[in-house]
């Protein structure tokens, strides 16, 4: 009978979310941070190509994010560079992980500390592909 319970003590154990546990952490403010990007065929109007590139294309830019509304699990905000801006909503999953969307591209977002955040963005269009992941730091 002991081992049945100390089965199910752990069970239960392991199948409770991470973010169940603790709070849910406080991501309004402003991140700023610089990417590293590939594109290829045209890009996105933040990594725009000179013309069509069939070969990917390596490149960095800085960013920053601004969350301005939190509901709980729920953020919305700005992610701009030196040359656009785009609205994006996103969840805090229970697991931690940010997930976010703007008008036509994917960002999942990882809490490594209290104070750092790396973004992923992927797109896809008919004529340009980005990938990229920027790790950014919340301004005081």
């Amino acid at each position: 009978m002991r081992k049945w319970s100390r089965i199910i003590t752990l069970a239960t154990l392991l199948a409770t979310p991470a973010l169940a546990q603790s709070t849910i952490p406080d991501l309004r403010g402003t991140w700023k941070g610089d990417s590293e990007s590939i594109i290829a065929g045209t890009g996105n109007k933040h990594h725009t190509a000179a013309a069509a590139q069939d070969t990917p294309e390596m490149r960095s830019m800085s960013f920053t994010l601004v969350i301005d509304k939190q509901d709980g699990r729920r953020v919305s905000g700005v992610f701009s560079s030196a040359r656009t801006s785009q609205a994006l909503i996103g969840v805090l999953s229970r697991t931690g992980t940010l997930l976010a969307v703007d008008k036509d591209g994917y960002t999942f977002g990882t809490i490594l500390s209290p104070d750092q955040l790396e973004l992923c963005y992927l797109q896809t269009t008919s004529d340009g592909r980005v990938a990229s992941c920027t790790e950014l730091k919340k301004q005081p």
